[in-house]
């Protein structure tokens, strides 16, 4: 049993239950700096789906093909449409957005055979495992969970 693997996908099904958690919040907490001058919780939540999206369509299909990989999007312009459409939709939407793409994420990486996760994918000039990879992945969202949770106390 890859350990590596078990814990990136504890990680991703824990994920999908703490933004679950953040439906308690009121609208206040919601729309609060998770610092000064930056993001709110719904601006960080709201950013994690679409990166969901283009792993589960433009990462996982090609990594273990012969065709090159889609070219990433521009990350910049793509946070700030995504923090965007968070400011203007309700928490309830973001929160079920981010929980639809990221289970359906989490039951695409159940499926990648174990073998797999130890193989070496190439990322543009980059060569890591997939274990890296996702591992790099679930990182970026502790970083933005562990903001929000030092808000709440």
């Amino acid at each position: 049993m890859n350990k590596q693997r078990e814990n990136i996908l504890q990680h991703y099904e824990v994920s999908i239950k703490f933004v679950e958690s953040l439906s308690a919040l009121i609208e206040d907490q919601w729309r609060s700096q998770i610092a000064e001058g930056k993001w709110t919780i719904a601006e960080v939540i709201g950013h994690l789906g679409p990166w969901d999206e283009f792993v589960l369509n433009k990462r996982i299909p090609y990594l273990f093909s012969k065709a090159d990989l889609p070219k990433g999007p521009d990350a910049k312009e793509m946070n700030a449409e995504s923090a965007i459409r968070a400011r203007q939709q309700s928490k309830e939407i973001t929160i079920n957005q981010f929980i639809e793409v990221r289970t359906a994420l989490y039951e695409t990486m159940k499926q990648i055979p174990e073998t797999r996760w130890e193989e070496e994918i190439h990322i543009g000039k980059s060569t890591l495992t997939l274990s890296d990879y996702f591992l790099g992945l679930a990182e970026h969202d502790q970083h933005h969970f562990n903001q929000i949770l030092s808000l709440r106390g």
